[in-house]
């Protein structure tokens, strides 16, 4: 039976490369047909320029962690917490895979480099929810697992609705550990109140978001306004009261409907000033020593401002948190700037870095770049050299060095891909 059952994956996965292909095909003959001129609508951003140290002091950030006593008394309230195996042991929603998805949903995959997994999201399960980043287990372990699983880390924040509902903010934990079935639940991303007799929900579209042993660091850019949210992975809290509120509520705790919610446990804020960034796009570099946290900010798509990069070094002591000066104080350790704009997401291993930009107005397809302090090259599709080819919207990208695969999301789309098919679709 086990022998059968490895054939039968073999199938599905001969079947859903050969559907993919298929579909970066037709893709990729339309992508022939876009206009010369539509072909140069991002010029060459040339190389990355070091900053110089007196520049990257706006880019400090400064630790606020939670009172430990007020993440006590949290847990006391709600009931002991629970890591990441209890809540993959919930997971009873699935995605649909390649062939299951609509011909809408599989033109939102880039052309080249083309994916070669794809998974797409129920439509009750999205529906007035904006998707944001993406990390996964081989962000949070260098063996690419959390213990025994492989799992993937999605952040989506809520559009439209009630105005009490917009801008929550929630991760779904999918469980990736068998590719022709991922499974996923949803936890609820919260910031404990009133020393913690109380949480009310983060309010912030989630664009970057990092998994590193057992915190989860994601961006607040909207409602909430630190530059970092920490969450602690083995605090995982169990609402017991079932609806629409947030918090303490008659009976129990509320967690918008969901099962399960995750109480910060630090911020990182950067110094309020003009020239201070708001880190947007957030990526682990495990080919530094040590393992750091790349950054980019964000900048108008249509604006004459490129944006920053830069990177924070990891403590090295397992504590999942930055290196700091012993004061809190978090400098960063490389910086640069790009004449590229509207970055929307960044990844950086070993010199190269590769920056994704988003589609333009009347455009399907963004472009994708990978830069370094020699130059830049745009990842190119069809003989025409067209620079339309990467997914529309893509807000965050993980690499997962176990398994030399890129994660990523587009609008409905979860998809990965490997890294060498993006230096080659870049060359």
């Amino acid at each position: 039976m086990k022998h059968r059952g490895r054939h039968r994956r073999r199938r599905q996965g001969k079947a859903l490369r050969a559907f993919l292909a298929g579909t970066a095909l037709a893709l990729t003959a339309a992508a022939t047909m876009i206009s010369a001129s539509q072909a140069t609508v991002t010029g060459d951003p040339g190389a990355l320029k070091p900053l110089a140290s007196a520049d990257t002091d706006a880019l400090r950030l400064t630790a606020h962690p939670l009172a430990p006593s007020s993440l006590d008394r949290l847990s006391a309230a709600m009931g002991a917490p629970v890591g990441v195996d209890t809540v993959l042991g919930d997971a009873r929603h699935t995605l649909r895979d390649a062939a299951d998805c609509t011909a809408a949903e599989r033109e939102t995959l880039p052309v080249s480099p083309t994916a070669t997994a794809a998974y797409c999201w129920k439509t009750e399960d999205t529906a007035g929810w904006r998707p944001g980043a993406v990390t996964t287990s081989g962000d949070a372990d260098h063996d690419g697992r959390w213990g025994r699983h492989r799992v993937v880390l999605s952040a989506w924040s809520r559009g439209g609705g009630p105005a009490a509902d917009r801008g929550l903010a929630r991760v779904a934990f999918v469980d990736a550990g068998d590719p022709d079935r991922l499974a996923y639940t949803w936890a609820l991303l919260a910031v404990p109140v009133d020393g913690g007799r109380d949480y009310r929900g983060l309010v912030s579209h989630v664009s970057g978001m990092v998994w590193y042993e057992d915190k989860l660091l994601v961006t607040a850019d909207d409602g909430d306004r630190a530059a970092l949210y920490v969450y602690d992975v083995n605090r995982i809290q169990r609402a017991t009261v079932t609806g629409d509120a947030v918090g303490r509520v008659p009976g129990g705790w509320s967690a918008h409907g969901y099962r399960y919610v995750l109480p910060a446990v630090a911020t990182y804020r950067l110094a309020d000033g003009a020239g201070a960034p708001r880190p947007t796009a957030l990526s682990l570099d495990r080919s530094t020593a040590p393992d750091s946290l790349v950054a980019a900010e964000w900048t108008r798509d249509d604006g004459d401002r490129g944006a920053r990069l830069w990177r924070y070094a990891f403590d090295t002591r397992g504590t999942g948190l930055l290196a700091d000066d012993g004061t809190g104080r978090v400098e960063a350790t490389e910086a640069y700037s790009t004449k590229l704009t509207g970055v929307r997401g960044v990844l950086a291993y070993r010199d190269a870095w590769y920056l994704t930009r988003a589609a333009g107005p009347g455009d399907a397809h963004g472009t994708l770049w990978r830069q370094d302090t020699e130059g830049a090259r745009p990842a190119v599709c069809a003989a025409d050299d067209v620079r339309d080819c990467w997914s529309g919207r893509t807000e965050s990208l993980s690499y997962a060095e176990a398994t030399g695969e890129v994660w990523t999301q587009s609008d409905r789309v979860l998809f990965s891909l490997p890294l060498a098919s993006v230096d080659r679709a870049a060359e």
